[in-house]
């Protein structure tokens, strides 16, 4: 077993200086060699380049001695088939471990015989995309996935590659699951072992299952591979737009190993010659987009040659540093970003929220249940929260059989919204992109922090963090300096003992009902605001979110769609990231009528009431109110919340001239109205 860290270092420092030429492929250089199915073990196994290690080792080794001679610094090994899932089908599956690690030696072999102090030469294990697309063509689980993988990947770093090399990839889910295999390996081995990721762009733009370039950067920048890259498929021509994209995005070292071109449908020939390939390469090269190029099916050692003369002298690609965007992505991708604020997250495919959507997991109507998630996409949300925990059902069997629905139907990321740690990690093995864990905070001191936050590094999830803690008598933060200290110690931990980037937590401040009466949430609105406006200042790096309908609990349907709005508005204007909320029954703030929001921003705000008749039972206290709640006396805040609910529920439930501003609005179907609304003891109380 080679050294790992020192390959990678040899590496880094070799990709920093000057671009290095990958080989071209294995399987186009074994068809010139016109081999019969003696060479392959039998006619049963003709067709299985991999066996071709023990059976003809003379040939490979020959393969990877051209290439060399070519002026490849890297060589893959004869494994691209080489995972027992794939093996299997020639009868071979137990023989993955073997076969792999043989294929490493034979290519070490040649890179030992040809490497020079000036020019040292690599091995990179090739793993190929499996015959199985998960998401595509299904017919294998994840963990059987991750557990062939890891068979494959244990035999070549056995045998004494300097580097894996996750090539062809068509489904990001596989590549998930080869990442955690190989992190696997590597914790057993005491030592990272050094990965490529490269997928294959289809000419509609994107992968096999779905996702473009960028979505796929999005969904694995957290695995920090020695290179990110593009190979096979259309040829260089149209990779131009993909490769521009990876370039910008990505702070690792960009690879790029084409076709010899489209292969000619009539008879499968390659018509890229080496001059004309090299030629095309050259544009990316001059447009510093490179730090590793080869060729892929149909190239051979003259292409590599070509290629290997076209790269010499020119500069290799300068990283860019990297940055703290917070970018999310099912197939698609969007960003947390002060244009987009704030990103909407839909609320109505969980069991807690939505009376429907339970309803419809608790009969097991799958599609139907999943076509609520497609609903609140059609209807703007960025991102679907989807909430399968209850006390009547097992979750764990439920996602399964939901999320097969939901990744079908939804191409925006998903919120994960479960405080089982199980059950948060079966959900990530379905989804492509990065997907975000709600929610974990300090209310048991760091074990939420401890269960959760290794399983959102391994998948590369952002997590939701409330500001909620220990503390018996405050918990739940909230004043906005409260809010702050517990967001700030939350950063802490998570940042420095923990190690999450500061753009994978998002704070949530917590949001109270401001309608319900009960003297201690009164002014909970300001403080709300307030204090994502401070976490905003003091954690720049970070984003916000609230499930903003919790404040309105309690008033009438048409009064929440109000005051869910302006409560929005304030918390937008304030700094807030990201929104929960029903996208369906959303109104625009600039379309309410003006007496709509001075209800609404009076009962958020504790706003000093204006007029109060003389005869009100209260006139006393109302009068000479201070604006600032805090400055309110006990009495004085319970009087005027008491009396702002009143004045939006009166005009919520009383149609006025048939004006319909003025009478309820119905919810969405579905929609969770509480069975007893505390709004029925304010009216009746004359309040």
């Amino acid at each position: 077993m080679r050294n790992l860290t020192e390959s990678a270092k040899a590496l880094r420092e070799l990709l920093s200086e000057r671009i290095l030429v990958l080989d071209g492929a294995m399987g186009t250089m074994l068809q010139q060699r016109h081999l019969t199915a003696e060479d392959f073990g039998g006619a049963a196994l003709e067709g299985c380049n991999e066996n071709l290690v023990r059976t003809r080792p003379d040939v490979v080794l020959d393969i990877h001695r051209k290439y060399f001679e070519a002026g490849s610094d890297i060589v893959e090994t004869n494994s691209f088939g080489g995972a027992p899932i794939v093996l299997a089908e020639y009868g071979l599956a137990a023989d993955a471990h073997l076969l792999n690690k043989r294929a490493a030696e034979l290519a070490r072999q040649a890179a030992d015989e040809l490497s020079t102090a000036a020019r040292p030469r690599f091995v990179a294990g090739s793993v190929g995309p499996t015959t199985k697309a998960i998401t595509v063509t299904g017919g294998v689980t994840f963990e059987g996935l991750l557990d062939a993988y890891y068979v494959q990947a244990k035999g070549l770093v056995e045998g004494g590659v300097d580097l894996l090399l996750v090539e062809t990839c068509q489904d990001t889910r596989n590549i998930k699951a080869a990442l955690l295999a190989i992190q696997k390996l590597s914790k057993e081995i005491g030592m990272q072992v050094p990965v490529i990721v490269s997928v294959t762009i289809e000419q509609n733009g994107t992968m096999l299952a779905g996702q473009t370039v960028d979505a796929m950067w999005a969904s694995l920048r957290h695995a920090k591979p020695l290179a990110f890259g593009m190979n096979c498929a259309t040829g260089p021509e149209f990779m131009t737009d993909h490769l521009r994209t990876l370039s910008q995005l990505s702070s690792e070292f960009v690879s790029c190993y084409p076709n010899a071109g489209l292969p000619d449908s009539e008879d499968g020939k390659y018509h890229e010659t080496p001059t004309t390939l090299a030629t095309q390469l050259e544009r990316f090269v001059g447009n510093g987009w490179l730090n590793i190029v080869g060729g892929c099916c149909g190239t051979t050692e003259q292409h590599i040659r070509a290629i290997a003369q076209m790269v010499q002298g020119k500069k290799p690609r300068v990283r860019p540093g990297e940055s703290h965007r917070a970018v999310y992505s099912g197939i698609e991708t969007i960003e947390a970003e002060d244009s987009t604020r704030p990103l909407l997250v839909g609320e109505r495919t969980n069991v807690i929220g939505s009376r429907l959507f339970k309803n419809l997991v608790a009969e097991e109507k799958w599609e139907e249940a999943s076509e609520i998630a497609r609903r609140q996409v059609k209807g703007g949300a960025h991102i679907v929260d989807v909430c399968l925990q209850s006390t009547e059902r097992d979750e764990k069997k439920d996602i399964p059989e939901f999320y097969e629905k939901l990744i079908r139907k939804v191409k925006a990321p998903v919120m994960i919204d479960t405080t089982d740690a199980t059950a948060i990690e079966l959900a990530l093995t379905y989804c492509q992109g990065k997907a975000i864990i709600n929610s974990i905070n300090l209310e048991d001191g760091e074990e939420k922090f401890e269960r959760v936050v290794p399983i959102a590094h391994d998948f590369g999830a952002a997590v939701v963090v409330g500001c909620i803690d220990e503390d018996k008598l405050q918990a739940q933060a909230f004043t906005r300096e409260r809010k702050l200290a517990v967001a700030q110690r939350s950063y802490k931990l998570l940042t420095e003992k923990y190690g999450l980037g500061p753009e994978d937590i998002i704070f949530d401040p917590l949001v109270f009902p401001c309608a319900t009466g009960d003297e201690n949430y009164i002014g909970g609105a300001v403080e709300t605001v307030e204090g994502i406006r401070l976490i905003k200042q003091a954690l720049p790096d970070v984003r916000t979110i609230l499930g903003i309908s919790n404040v309105s609990f309690g008033l009438p349907a048409g009064a929440r769609e109000v005051v869910n709005s302006v409560f929005l508005y304030y918390c937008t204007k304030a700094g807030l990231d990201l929104a929960i909320v029903n996208t369906e029954k959303l109104e625009r703030f600039a379309s309410i009528p003006q007496h709509e929001r001075d209800l609404a921003e009076n009962l958020l705000f504790s706003h000093p009431p204006k007029d109060v008749p003389a005869d009100h039972s209260q006139a006393e206290l109302l009068r000479h109110v201070p604006a600032d709640w805090r400055e309110q006396k006990k009495e004085q805040r319970a009087a005027v919340n008491q009396y702002h609910i009143a004045a939006i529920a009166e005009y919520f439930r009383t149609p006025k001239n048939g004006d319909v501003n003025c009478r309820p609005r119905p919810l969405a179907a579905g929609a969770y109205v509480s069975p007893a609304s505390p709004t029925e003891k304010y009216t009746q109380s004359g309040w």
